[in-house]
């Protein structure tokens, strides 16, 4: 008898339609249970998973031939998430599940021995898929089922054991359809993790906090110099405070890459904060952009709508920054293999802090540089001009004064800051509704010629300013999409002369 139930595989971050196909023979001479269609060895061990729970689920495992297919058989298949669907094509081969019940189905799960279902990642990117294939009904392990029900348009069934999902199969004990409003889980804890360190503490650097209240505005690329101990990385993991709070979209673009990556945290099914990736300066370029044989998310995926900080940035390898050009510029990462190519999401604000020579003291007014000026050029010259061309927000982080690290002054605090930043993403919101866009950062030369209106003494200015930096025709631009955020903080429809002056001071002093 063939029986044929349908699973999913992730490809990238992408769900495709599995079709597990169960072919029983009950006169086989000899006892054989055979997987075919690319299976890896997590896949074919499930054969032995499988004959077990159904055992120790008091349910029947003949002892007979087994041939189960899955297509596409070009379409490696990975993991245990076969195991419910095999189990599931097993019992409808053998009589013990009605055909008529998997009709408009797929399951997804792994089984213990005991007939128990087990967590997998990539719910959502499952539940997505089968939503679009127009599939009514999705079984998940319980575990998974927050998950998969952030998907609107398919019934996620929340499936524990293999005995109860017959059970259900057979309306005996019909399990009702999860559901759970996304939106109100978003906001369940205040969208923001405890813990963080509040702009109202950080003494001193007020024009450093002016750059990452533009940048988290914008969503523009930031770097940040100065010698150590003067706040930099401070500065940065205070940043995550003033952000704008996810949408709804954003949180389950989030959520989706890292479902894939298996790295939700365990108290929660939606991202609700935006990411904040900090990788060692050891880490490879396969780590940084993604790779591997069957290519998965890299740091920069992993901070799609988030931050991107990198500490220390001379010490990363160079072509580990070097392989940052095109996400930054596009995006998007594409990981190409020989069994084809694999696009992901790598829309992150980049964060980049380093001292401005190996002792980290060149320039300081309070201690000299001991470096020669071989050493600091070699040192500044790791950050190459392509690089630094793609970086929005070039400032200087001095040393702090003892006055004000000893003062009770308490500065603006970090909730402050952000509802100036919500108010001008909301006027972005407003910009770019239906274009796809979500912050000036995004916009191309067409948006910026749409968008970007300069009075006419701005425009002076930056025509002047154009020609005595020599700037690019990409540093042009991201001045301009500077300017635009300034003025959307300051609550102006006109780009102004002195939202293009301070557009300008941030462009690096060497160019």
């Amino acid at each position: 008898m063939l029986a044929i139930v349908r699973a999913c595989a992730i490809v990238g971050i992408e769900g495709q339609i599995v079709d597990v196909e169960v072919d029983f023979n009950p006169r086989a001479a000899l006892p054989n249970f055979t997987i075919v269609g690319l299976p890896d060895s997590a896949v074919r061990e499930s054969r032995e998973r499988v004959r077990a729970a159904i055992k120790n689920s008091a349910l029947s495992f003949p002892n007979k031939s087994y041939v189960v297919n899955l297509s596409p058989a070009d379409l490696l298949k990975q993991g245990p998430a076969y195991d419910l669907s095999v189990a599931v094509g097993v019992l409808a081969a053998t009589d013990q599940v009605p055909l008529e019940s998997l009709d408009g189905t797929l399951f997804v799960g792994e089984l213990s021995l005991d007939g128990s279902v087990r967590h997998v990642k990539g719910v959502m990117s499952m539940t997505l898929a089968a939503a679009a294939a127009e599939i009514k009904t999705i079984f998940v392990p319980l575990e998974d089922v927050y998950e998969a029900a952030l998907v609107e348009g398919i019934d996620v069934i929340p499936v524990s054991s293999l005995g109860q999902l017959v059970e259900h199969l057979y309306k005996l004990a019909p399990i009702p359809p999860f559901t759970v409003d996304a939106d109100q889980l978003l906001r369940a804890d205040g969208a923001l993790p405890a813990g963080l360190t509040d702009f109202a503490d950080i003494r001193g650097q007020e024009m450093a906090k002016r750059a990452l209240e533009i940048a988290a505005a914008g969503n523009h690329n930031l770097r940040m110099s100065g010698p150590p101990g003067s706040g930099k990385t401070l500065l940065a993991r205070a940043l995550p405070g003033i952000l704008p709070y996810l949408s709804l979209d954003e949180a389950l673009e989030v959520t989706r890459i890292y479902s894939v990556a298996d790295m939700l945290p365990g108290d929660r099914s939606l991202m609700r904060v935006r990411p904040f990736r900090a990788p060692h300066h050891t880490i490879s370029q396969a780590g940084m952009v993604g790779g591997g044989t069957i290519p998965r998310p890299g740091e920069v995926t992993l901070a799609h709508r988030g931050v991107l900080f990198l500490d220390e940035v001379n010490e990363h390898g160079q072509h580990t920054l070097e392989a940052l050009r095109q996400p930054i510029e596009d995006k998007i990462v594409t990981i190409s293999r020989a069994r084809g190519a694999l696009t992901f999401p790598a829309n992150f604000l980049l964060v980049l802090a380093h001292n401005p020579c190996p002792c980290g003291f060149f320039g300081d007014p309070v201690k000299p540089c001991s470096c020669t000026p071989a050493m600091i050029a070699r040192y500044q010259g790791k950050l190459s001009g392509p690089l630094l061309d793609r970086i929005d927000i070039h400032i200087d982080v001095p040393r702090v004064e003892y006055d004000k690290l000893l003062g009770n002054e308490r500065a603006e605090t970090s909730a402050q800051v952000r509802n100036r930043i919500e108010a001008a993403r909301a006027r972005q919101r407003g910009r770019f509704a239906g274009s796809g866009l979500v912050a000036n950062a995004d916009m191309g030369v067409s948006e910026i010629q749409a968008f970007c209106a300069l009075k006419p003494d701005a425009k002076q200015m930056l025509d002047i300013a154009v020609r005595r930096m020599n700037l690019s025709a990409r540093s042009y631009h991201r001045v301009v999409k500077l300017s635009r955020t300034i003025a959307d903080l300051a609550d102006c429809d006109l780009i102004q002369v002195e939202h293009v002056a301070e557009a300008i001071q941030y462009r690096p002093k060497m160019q």
